[in-house]
């Protein structure tokens, strides 16, 4: 009995996901029936199926009919070993020992905290999971649902937008378990640089925890290509990239959000407790799906021709909107008054959903949430569509 009070007193830490607090918002509201609806509210890619997918797909079509393994084939892991060392100029990465797939990396990000996280019943300092904030919520559920504490790095114009590493006091990183990052940001666009995963990684092995990167905009860029953490661990010499993971995905990177098909690399020792953890929660990708993610992780031509839509699309938008486009994912994080009444505003004035961004954030001890005053809105929808976006948030009144 104490143990069900104990689990559900974890879930009932747990608010409504974003997007059911965004219907409730919406409630009662009609969009402007004289405007064509822009959903830019969900990070959804919404482009042209790569060439390759229907024929892999028919090709191996007969793999439904075989159980996978949660692990995912040794095709697929190499393939994904190779897309690895070929993308960040990394010497070596084992398939069979240093990677895994995962069915997308919202269920990886997710229930890593479960297999790396050890709550000591004897003592009622709970451990620390650390996060940016404003975030991608999955990682604030999975902190509270393997009982340890969330400790939320707040990132704002005053910081870049980067989570800071300097605000944390010793007490504090001696807690620690478990650090996320995300790289490029969701939803800010700011990107960790190779100085930021040095100090990460120093302090990790100061205080004895481990770094989860969440890198599954790394091929959305304006600019400069994103470096990930398993190429700044290589470049600082980290046998076999210890105390690291990074968690990518096709939903982005191939705009194949309905394949969920992603990926999980790093020290192999931290990937056999992730899959025997995995071997009973972790579902398995269907055969013929992870054939189509191995030709996805072996082909760059349509990674090429997807950044040069989004880079058209946020240069559309920025054209008419004016400011700063981000460094990296497909997320403009703008500035507003209030982000719930500019959200209601652009859905019944202007036929726009888009998020608050106090939805993406959590409070923090002084009741601040770094998130509010802002909205997300996604372009995923082309540059025409991006520019037309731009035009009808320019015209709100709240």
């Amino acid at each position: 009995m104490m143990q069900e009070k104990s689990h559900q007193a974890r879930l009932e830490q747990l608010g409504a996901y974003p997007f059911e607090r965004l219907k409730k918002l919406f409630g009662g509201i009609t969009a402007n029936p004289e405007l064509t609806h822009i959903d830019a509210g969900a990070g959804e890619p919404r482009l042209p199926l790569p060439a390759f997918v229907a024929d892999t797909l028919n090709t191996h079509i007969g793999g439904f009919s075989k159980y996978p393994s949660t692990i995912g084939g040794l095709e697929l892991r190499g393939a994904i070993a190779n897309w690895l060392m070929r993308r960040y100029d990394l010497t070596s990465v084992d398939p069979a020992t240093q990677v895994l797939t995962a069915n997308g990396t919202r269920e990886a990000l997710f229930a890593i905290a479960h297999a790396l996280v050890n709550p000591d019943c004897a003592t009622d300092d709970k451990p620390i999971v650390m996060m940016p904030n404003p975030m991608y919520q999955i990682y604030l559920g999975a902190a509270y649902t393997a009982g340890a504490e969330p400790w939320l790095l707040a990132c704002n114009s005053e910081t870049g937008f980067a989570p800071d590493l300097s605000s944390v006091e010793k007490e504090t990183w001696q807690r620690t378990a478990l650090v996320y990052v995300c790289s490029p940001s969701n939803p800010t666009g700011w990107i960790a640089d190779e100085a930021y995963y040095a100090e990460l990684l120093a302090l990790a092995d100061e205080y004895d925890f481990y770094v989860v990167s969440d890198e599954c905009y790394s091929e959305i860029y304006w600019q400069e290509k994103p470096v990930g953490l398993l190429q700044v661990a290589e470049k600082l010499g980290r046998e076999g990239f210890s105390r690291c993971l990074v968690m990518n995905s096709l939903s982005k990177r191939s705009a194949l959000p309905g394949m969920r098909s992603g990926l999980i690399a790093g020290d192999a020792e931290l990937i056999k407790r992730f899959t025997k953890l995995r071997s009973y929660t972790g579902p398995a990708t269907p055969l013929p799906l992870q054939h189509v993610a191995a030709a996805a992780w072996s082909d760059e031509t349509h990674v090429t021709q997807h950044l040069d839509v989004y880079r058209q699309s946020l240069k559309a938008f920025f054209d008419v909107f004016g400011g700063q486009i981000p460094a990296g994912s497909f997320f403009v994080w703008l500035p507003v008054t209030d982000d719930e009444a500019f959200a209601k505003a652009a859905y019944s004035q202007q036929a726009v959903t888009i998020l608050p961004g106090s939805y993406l954030g959590a409070e923090d001890e002084q009741g601040i949430n770094p998130g509010s005053g802002y909205i997300r809105a996604a372009l995923v929808d082309g540059p025409d569509s991006a520019a037309e976006l731009a035009r009808r948030l320019k015209a709100v009144r709240i």
